[in-house]
């Protein structure tokens, strides 16, 4: 068996290449994936990135042979396997990045180029984990971080609860390219993955408690820069958060206030950038309870806390040179003899009365005693990120997170940062319109749904918190239609997304940079 041919294209199993040696047919543990790109109005013609030429030049030429005899050039994000035509790697993977002239494109708001090398990067790195190689090495295509981010987040799945696991891969920088930009990658990949896993964890896996104690723990080699505070319902108490009280308390889950405090710029008078995050641990809806088809996905509500905190874990490893403080409220939305009933009157910490006319609108509540809480650092912005609405995912689907703002100056930070990441940003409006329907409350300063409940509902959500907040430069990320992936980002498997951790975390570097 041990001279068996070996397959070498999907496209064409009629190609072969044969392997004489133990040594090569059994060292499996080494995979490498390399990219090609299609020659534009050349039908069939490619051209190897740096790297493949030089793999290919090191083999004669073979590598160009075997591509040409063996079908078409690969299309974007297709790949075509070779085994046995090197000594230290027995699975090569050559996967198509469509043509060397994409760039940032206006039309899709992204960097097309970075795109299509996360995509080609996780699908090579993928076929190889399927054929259990442990060690893969990844061509960088020009850009590393890029190559990186696709390697990781493509790599990524959940089974932490399953008895059989995938094969995990080690992944490493082919060639001596660009190190830093690759290390970079790998943090920015490895952040969103931080975010998916406690996004995917099963709600009696990660409670308010455990979520706090994980990312303590994720942030424990950065202690010189880090300070966490996992502020007990007490404290809560002392603060006067009602309308976060007024959720929590329908569950046997004590709620947890968590607040991270990073301090990166050797300016410690530096106004910090303020990230809140939404962190319902589980949302059954409470009293207005939700269909019980697809309420297991509620494990998720804390998505917003999630990339909040994976965020800060990022850019404390990056060093990034800027002071930011994390805010997450954390509790679960349940129905019981203690919940929130419609119609009950709750008071924010600034004061303000809410009628609670729909207990699934449970996020807003929470978020608005933690922004609330924001302003006393006196932060140079406010963003806060929160699974809101599903009003947000019927009106942009999962093709960009709904950003609304008060400030020009915010959003532009934000868009620019999005492009990089191609995780994209869209600006919604803040107009008095939705306003005007959360503040006519028949009890109370305001109602936590919109007069009109079916009309705008994130629009109206986001006009809510806005009540809470006089800082200048704020803003909203509704992440509830990016929450999870079907197929629409090819370089994420199904499950939950981690998104716009990458965007959040380009964003603070940017403003890094600013000083």
């Amino acid at each position: 068996d041990l001279f068996m041919p070996l397959p070498v294209g999907g496209d064409n199993p009629t190609c072969f290449q044969y392997s004489f040696t133990c040594f090569e047919f059994f060292f499996w543990e080494r995979g490498l994936v390399l990219g090609v790109y299609e020659k534009e109005g050349e039908d069939g013609g490619f051209h190897l990135t740096e790297a493949a030429a030089g793999f290919d030049s090191s083999l004669s030429g073979k590598l160009s042979e075997m591509l040409k005899i063996s079908g078409p050039t690969p299309k974007k994000g297709k790949s075509r396997m070779f085994y046995g035509i090197h000594k230290d790697f027995p699975c090569v993977a050559v996967v198509g990045l469509g043509t060397n002239t994409a760039g940032v494109c206006g039309a899709e708001n992204w960097d097309t180029c970075k795109e299509n090398i996360r995509e080609a990067m996780s699908a090579g790195c993928r076929q190889l984990q399927d054929l259990e190689v442990s060690r893969v090495e990844v061509d960088s295509c020009g850009d590393a971080q890029s190559a990186a981010e696709g390697a990781v987040l493509g790599l990524f799945q959940y089974d932490q609860l399953k008895s059989k696991k995938k094969t995990k891969v080690t992944t490493l920088l082919h060639g001596s390219g660009d190190l830093a930009g690759w290390e970079k990658g790998v943090l920015y990949g490895e952040g969103q993955n931080l975010a998916r896993l406690l996004m995917e964890a099963p709600a009696n896996h990660i409670t308010p408690s455990v979520f706090a104690d994980t990312i303590e723990e994720k942030l424990a080699p950065h202690t010189d820069r880090v300070t966490v505070h996992k502020r007990p319902q007490a404290w809560i108490e002392e603060q006067q958060m009602g309308a976060f009280l007024s959720v929590s308390k329908g569950s046997e889950e004590p709620p947890v206030f968590l607040e991270l405090h990073y301090k990166g710029c050797p300016d410690q008078t530096q106004a910090p950038l303020l990230l809140v995050g939404k962190g319902i641990t589980f949302d059954s809806g409470g009293i207005s309870l939700k269909p019980s088809s697809g309420m297991d996905a509620m494990r998720a509500d804390m998505g917003g806390a999630a990339t909040v905190c994976a965020s800060i874990v990022t850019a404390a490893a990056l060093k990034l040179p800027i002071n930011i403080i994390g805010l997450a409220p954390l509790c679960e939305n349940m129905p019981s003899g203690k919940a929130n009933k419609p119609g009950d009157v709750v008071r924010a910490k600034n004061g303000k009365t809410i009628q609670v006319d729909n207990t699934d609108a449970e996020g807003r509540l929470i978020l608005a005693d933690a922004l609330c809480y924001a302003h006393s650092f006196k932060p140079r912005a406010i963003v806060n990120a929160a699974t809101l609405t599903g009003a947000m995912d019927v009106a942009l689907g999962s093709a960009a997170t709904g950003v609304f703002t008060n400030s020009d100056w915010l959003w532009e930070q934000l868009q620019k940062a999005s492009v990089v990441t191609g995780d994209r940003v869209w600006r919604m409006p803040l107009f008095q319109h939705y306003t005007r329907q959360v503040t006519d409350s028949q009890l109370a300063d305001l109602n936590n749904i919109g007069k009109y409940s079916r009309s705008g509902g994130a629009c109206t959500a986001a006009a809510f918190l806005k009540e809470f907040v006089t800082a200048t430069h704020w803003a909203h990320l509704d992440i509830a239609g990016v929450m999870a992936n079907k197929d629409e980002i090819p370089y994420l498997r199904k499950g939950m997304s981690g998104r716009p951790t990458r965007t959040l975390v380009e964003f603070a570097a940017g403003l890094a940079q600013q000083g």
